[in-house]
């Protein structure tokens, strides 16, 4: 999807004590890329001494780098304030990232920030990892992969020498601007002269696993990264009746009694290798399917539990609304805790049994009726719900 179509461009830097960062890979997206991606809103994430420089470098009126970027090359409707720039950690953030519980402060900070910026499907985010730690860096880069969409790109700057890594260097100037090498000869440069380009770094998008919950509010780094795992490993389901508890992937799901049930009628299927079951017709209730789910359900609420109004409600034996009713219920509440993760412990869309016996037509060729009937019984053959582990 082209990022380069949508309203809204917004732009994350992730930096520690290098605001030029910011400049430079506008510069490379604005003025130096072919096609040209010019960002309307620019976020920078950054510790708290980072704050103060880019405030200070960017923002002032002297030297206001930010601001002559925009004049020099004719930038015009990007939004970049202070509000923009935001710190790791609370209050005044972080000074810098050097223990466990920083990386731990960062991470979350990270994370919260790229879910925030992809929440919105009109806009595209593009994320540059340049600047700052190696941490805050690679959590940016992970952070878009959990939550990064077709039309968000990830990239990283690059600046040729002698200006990579000076800090008087912000962008190449169109007019001649001199600086000084750092090394002992203290040779002049023009910054003019200075080669910036970006190196766009392709990740793996793994948005569709996760939650609609999760996508939708806060969560922690690893919070997020245990919901991706969640959609990757193998499906395992626990059942637990006597606790009344469904564990799905190591993800434990609140279920009530009767959708509990359902689910471990149909894994108690499964697990004895019994045939996909179909759903009862309409006006033909099945004694057999209200028999074995009453089963489960005793087991569940145990001998003194109340299951007097259930029975009743299947004395004539399960109909097909009672069937599906039970089936959305469960449905809902799987993919509401697991998300795309759910595939594989739902109980599978149900086909009806043919109401007729299927009967082959001698003489057929050149019969209306024999293709249908071919097809009926290729249907007829389909029947069932198998659809994951949990699903026969």
């Amino acid at each position: 999807m082209d990022p380069h179509c949508y309203r809204r461009r917004i732009l994350l830097v992730v930096t520690g004590l290098t605001p030029q960062v910011v400049t430079e890979t506008v510069y490379a997206l604005a003025v130096a890329a072919d096609p040209p991606w010019l960002p309307t809103a620019v976020h920078l994430l950054t510790t708290r001494d980072g704050a103060e420089r880019a405030r200070l470098t960017l923002l002032s009126e002297e030297p206001g780098w930010f601001h002559r970027l925009c004049r020099d090359y004719r930038l015009t409707g990007i939004t970049f304030g202070a509000a923009a720039i935001h710190t790791v950690g609370a209050g005044d953030g972080l000074a810098d990232i050097q223990t466990p519980e920083d990386n731990r402060v960062a991470a979350d900070a990270i994370t919260e920030q790229v879910r925030a910026l992809t929440a919105d499907p009109e806009a595209a985010l593009h994320v540059s990892l340049a600047g700052g730690r190696k941490t805050l860096g690679f959590y940016a880069g992970y952070a878009l992969s959990l939550f990064g969409r077709p039309q968000d790109r990830l990239s990283h700057v690059l600046v040729s020498p002698p200006f990579e890594s000076h800090p008087e260097f912000y962008y190449p100037t169109p007019g001649p601007h001199v600086i000084y090498t750092l090394d002992a000869d203290k040779r002049p440069i023009d910054t003019r002269e200075a080669q910036v380009t970006l190196a766009e770094i392709p990740f793996v998008r793994l948005r569709h696993g996760l939650p609609a919950g999760l996508l939708a509010g806060r969560a922690t780094f690893s919070e997020t990264v245990a919901a991706a795992q969640l959609a990757l490993g193998p499906p395992e389901l626990m059942i637990d009746l006597a606790g009344r508890r469904v564990v799905a992937g190591g993800q434990e799901v609140a279920l009530a009694p009767a959708e509990l049930a359902f689910l471990a009628w149909f894994a108690r299927r499964r697990m004895a290798g019994e045939e996909p079951l179909p759903c009862p017709n309409d006006g033909a209730p099945e004694a057999e399917c209200a028999a074995a789910f009453l089963a489960e359900y005793r087991r569940i609420l145990g001998p003194l539990g109340d299951a007097d109004r259930t029975e009743r409600a299947l004395r004539p034996g399960m109909d097909k609304g009672y069937f599906l009713q039970r089936r959305a219920r469960l449905t809902r509440l799987l993919r509401d805790a697991l998300g795309p993760a759910a595939a594989p412990y739902l109980v599978g869309r149900p086909r009806p049994p043919p109401r007729h016996p299927l009967r082959r037509y001698p003489g057929a060729r050149g019969n209306p009726l024999c293709g249908f009937h071919r097809r009926q019984r290729r249907i007829a053959g389909m029947n069932g719900l198998a659809r994951g582990p949990a699903a026969k």
